[in-house]
């Protein structure tokens, strides 16, 4: 069991009354999110404002924080959970300011619909209690490790999806399949992974929160520090899509290659080869011909399966 996960999951026990259980997650795993990358962005506020205030355009901005910080992501708002709490009667107001001025790759809170469960706090006078809790927690990277933040993540999904009577399975693998996975992925590639400075791509179709990303770069870079695996993915569930983005961003990986959308009738990256692929995909989604997943071609525009090959 995630420790981190259990104490996370433990603030909904403020939502009850106005939430029901299979409601939690709706608040839980965004402010998740938005703690993690708020602890991220933290010492590097000031230059950042500084930077948005001399560059106008994002793309100059864009690139200019990335020279300043590292960071491929960013936020421009004078808000964050430092002093959010300094307003009462505007921190509904300000929590949204927060969320608006992520650099445009940050859109993962539009698929919470966030701002709706804000207006809902306030209304139910809990907005300052959760947003309490969750200063209280430090989340930056230096603290909790990316490996914990994605076992936290898989522990609050998995009791969202209990409350919910839902299948977890349908969000995430468990990690001793992933890194089973992962060794058979990179075995007959071994000696190869071993050359310094080596650079390969890595796709998931079927991305759901990023856990067989993130443990694929984890056992190459375990293997050679030196090497780079640039990150692929594409998710049709808007949450696990948010997650998986988040944890790519928190890395300083180019959040553009995680896209949202079916891999099986809109490849997002129809023109892109990878020198390696695995998933595990919702074969009992997939298995509905001629419903979400159609077998003839003119259903599926870009679609890596071939006219007349079954998704099952």
């Amino acid at each position: 069991m995630s420790t981190l996960g259990s104490f996370i999951w433990s603030i909904a026990d403020q939502l009850r009354g106005p939430y029901r259980p299979n409601q939690y997650g709706n608040v839980i795993l965004p402010l998740t999110i938005l703690r993690r990358l708020d602890c991220i962005l933290e010492p590097d506020r000031d230059t950042v404002r500084e930077l948005a205030a001399k560059y106008d355009n994002p793309n100059r901005l864009k690139v200019e924080v990335k020279k300043a910080t590292g960071r491929p992501f960013y936020n421009t708002s004078n808000y964050s959970f430092a002093n959010l709490l300094e307003d009462a009667d505007g921190l509904a107001d300000n929590l949204v300011d927060y969320i608006d001025r992520f650099s445009p790759d940050v859109d993962v809170f539009e698929y919470f619909d966030f701002k709706k469960e804000i207006i809902a706090l306030e209304r139910a006078e809990l907005l300052r209690e959760v947003i309490t809790s969750f200063k209280a927690v430090d989340l930056h990277p230096d603290v909790v490790s990316n490996a914990d933040m994605g076992d936290a993540f898989e522990y609050i999904i998995r009791k969202f999806n209990e409350a919910a009577n839902e299948t977890s399975g349908d969000h995430y693998t468990p990690r001793d399949a992933i890194r089973l996975l992962v060794d058979l992925l990179f075995a007959e590639k071994d000696a190869d992974l071993t050359e310094a400075g080596i650079v390969r791509t890595l796709y998931d179709p079927t991305a759901g929160t990023g856990g067989m990303l993130a443990l694929a770069e984890e056992h190459l870079l375990e293997q050679n520090p030196d090497a780079k695996l640039s990150l692929y993915g594409q998710e049709y569930n808007g949450q696990s899509y948010a997650i998986c983005k988040s944890d790519l961003l928190a890395k300083g990986h180019d959040a553009t290659n995680i896209a949202f959308g079916n891999t099986l009738t809109e490849d997002a990256f129809k023109d892109r080869k990878f020198d390696f692929c695995m998933s595990n995909p919702p074969f009992r989604k997939m298995s509905v011909c001629c419903g979400s997943v159609c077998c003839c071609g003119a259903a599926r525009r870009h679609s890596r399966v071939e006219d007349g090959l079954c998704a099952a």
